[in-house]
């Protein structure tokens, strides 16, 4: 596959270290190694303003913390959109944004070209989603030191999906919160039969397809009532 059919990801970061281990292994490895995905790297550094190349500033009106400027932002995000003919989808990650879904993942999956740039401070200038009109998205309700992780994240889970990077054809649509239903994976098991006294569900073993099947259906049903309820909890 060539570069212009492979998803782009770019990833604008004050940090692009932080991705140099999670990247270089398991399935996002395999997609950049089969030019499935071309995962770029943008340092927000060089787009910053002054000799100082400076990329934050005290916010107007006062209180804690810096905001990352506007200008280093849009300028980065537009260098990569310059880069590539296709439409793109600009992603940023922030506390305060849509929570991420495997729906939203499986929509994201089918973009030729996600730009994502990795919130830092407390948070970012506002013009910045205005002008680019940008998705803002959060893992959910907490608080990290700065967007790097939730951006592996959104790639690890995009990258995933795309055709030819899991083994089994089927590996994506079994996940959890995937399918037309988006129930939640039930409990699964693996050899051996018994183990300190836990025995694999007798369902499992018995080589009736249409029960196991029965099992599973029954199991997730149970999962994920177990999830709404821990989810509803918070």
């Amino acid at each position: 596959m060539s570069r212009e059919a492979a998803l782009r990801i770019d990833i604008v970061t004050l940090f692009p270290d932080m991705f140099s281990g999670p990247f270089a292994e398991s399935m996002v490895r395999r997609a950049v190694d089969r030019g499935i995905a071309d995962i770029r790297l943008v340092p927000l550094r060089p787009f910053g303003v002054g000799i100082h190349r400076t990329t934050d500033d005290y916010p107007y009106g006062g209180g804690v913390g810096m905001l990352m400027r506007p200008e280093p932002v849009v300028e980065a995000v537009e260098w990569c959109l310059a880069h590539d003919p296709r439409p793109a989808r600009v992603l940023i990650t922030a506390a305060r944004g849509r929570p991420l879904t495997q729906a939203w993942l499986e929509d994201l999956a089918g973009a030729g070209h996600l730009v994502i740039v990795a919130g830092h401070y407390e948070g970012i200038d506002q013009r910045v989603v205005d002008i680019l009109q940008a998705e803002e998205l959060s893992l959910g309700a907490f608080v990290l030191t700065g967007g790097e992780i939730p951006a592996m994240a959104v790639v690890d889970g995009v990258v995933r999906l795309l055709p030819g990077v899991l083994g089994a054809l089927s590996g994506s649509r079994d996940d959890s919160f995937s399918g037309t239903g988006r129930l939640v994976e039930g409990p699964q098991y693996t050899r051996p039969p018994v183990y300190r006294g836990h025995q694999v569900p007798e369902s499992l073993l018995s080589g009736d397809h249409a029960r196991i099947r029965q099992w599973r259906e029954e199991s997730a049903r149970w999962s994920t009532e177990r999830w709404q309820r821990m989810a509803s909890d918070e």
